[in-house]
């Protein structure tokens, strides 16, 4: 490796070997940017995007906003192809605000009967925006009927179908809906349908999350992986059957769906072969986070990243950062940690992970860190980095270009 010169004034007296090419333009890109910063390329962010539509075959993606949490950037998005229409939000007052920042067609994906959630959504419906809203129980329906009879207002619905398989000792996928048959389908189609005044049944999602969010050619793990893949083959074909025999029981007892929603960026191949799915729901696939490095169909480009300080050498190989505990969501194990990424070869410290105010790394043997250097790392998951900066530093063709305001930078904040 070759040495370069240090890119932070305050390591200007000794010389920084770079571990690549990357790792060079990005630190040059961002001098001078006060650290902590998320930095977002645009030129990977849009291959991915294309990466998406090719994967998706001819269906249209609805983005998923709990992915990105960045309007520009859904924005930017929607911009690139016709097929990506709508968005799959997380929170109905979510939903209300994106169709305040000139969004439509919407569809949260998680139930909701809190009053507040509710009156939000009721504003932009009045108004003409689409906004529907997710249920999978007849109680929930008893209850949004009431508050859209009390709102003056007829709620757009979609029924949340489980696509989870379970196994003896077993249960492969995630806990959503308790709707697993096409009798319990239509008996909750049919609650829907006794408050016609009130709620309007337009579709019917199945998110199939064992096959969207979980890796499948993790290095080192064969065994795993291939049990992994086998219980996809299994599932794939299980799900398959059941969302097609649900639309066909809907249709067969006369109700009409606007829309069948599927599909995650780690499934989008296999869902777009299910004749009864409209519309794939994507959105990690855009940002690309650790948790999506190592899927066997598919492989997406590091698009955006955090940077933090070095402050702290401990030892000749370990440099101390500030900040970077931003650990993800779900089970807590080391999966969920930010990854180490530029430069390459770095590693957290098993005993200490991701600190709220420091994060110590180790170096590879060739690379050397001055105190004030720039270190790059990513988040496990997509989305959620957005709620620990107000903005992303936009960057095109190795230059910085702009900044786009999160919803934490907007002052939103729904979880």
């Amino acid at each position: 490796m070759t040495a370069s010169e240090p890119f932070s004034e305050s390591a200007s007296k000794s010389p920084i070997a770079i571990g690549t090419d990357r790792y060079r333009m990005l630190a040059q890109a961002i001098a001078g940017q006060p650290l902590p910063l998320a930095l977002l390329d645009l030129d990977l962010l849009e291959a991915n995007a294309q990466a998406m539509l090719d994967r998706a075959g001819s269906l249209p993606i609805r983005l998923g906003s709990k992915s990105i949490r960045c309007v520009e950037v859904m924005q930017r998005v929607q911009a690139l192809s016709p097929r990506f229409q709508g968005l799959l939000c997380y929170s109905a007052r979510e939903a209300a605000w994106l169709s305040t920042q000139g969004f439509d067609d919407l569809l949260v994906a998680y139930p909701s009967i809190d009053r507040r959630d509710i009156e939000a959504v009721a504003t932009p419906l009045a108004q003409g925006r689409r906004i529907v809203l997710m249920v999978d129980d007849a109680e929930q329906v008893t209850a949004l009927a009431a508050q859209a009879r009390a709102l003056g207002v007829k709620l757009l619905l979609c029924i949340d179908l489980d696509m989870s398989m379970s196994l003896p000792g077993l249960h492969f996928g995630v806990r959503r809906s308790p709707v697993t048959t096409p009798a319990q389908t239509v008996a909750l189609a049919q609650a829907i349908a006794a408050h016609p005044a009130e709620l309007k049944l337009v579709g019917l999602m199945g998110y199939e999350g064992q096959i969207a969010g979980l890796q499948d050619a993790l290095p080192g793990k064969a065994i795993k992986n291939a049990i992994v893949r086998a219980l996809k083959r299994r599932s794939i074909v299980q799900l398959t059957a059941r969302r097609c025999a649900c639309v066909a029981a809907l249709r067969e007892a006369g109700f009409s769906l606007e829309f069948v929603n599927g599909g995650g960026t780690g499934s989008l191949e296999s869902t777009r072969e299910d004749s009864s799915v409209t519309e794939v729901a994507a959105g990690s696939g855009l940002y690309s986070p650790g948790l999506f490095d190592h899927f066997a169909a598919f492989h997406h480009q590091p698009a955006l990243c955090f940077v933090l300080q070095a402050v702290r050498r401990p030892l000749p190989d370990v440099v101390t950062c500030a900040g970077g505990g931003y650990i993800a969501s779900g089970p807590a194990g080391v999966d969920r940690l930010p990854t180490p990424y530029l430069p390459a070869g770095m590693t957290l410290l098993p005993l200490e992970g991701a600190g709220e105010v420091q994060t110590p790394v180790t170096l590879p043997q060739s690379t050397q860190l001055a105190i004030g250097d720039p270190v790059f790392f990513r988040h496990a998951k997509a989305g959620e980095l957005a709620e620990r900066f107000d903005h992303f530093l936009l960057l095109r063709n190795g230059a910085i270009v702009g900044s786009a305001p999160t919803y934490r930078g907007q002052a939103q904040n729904f979880f």
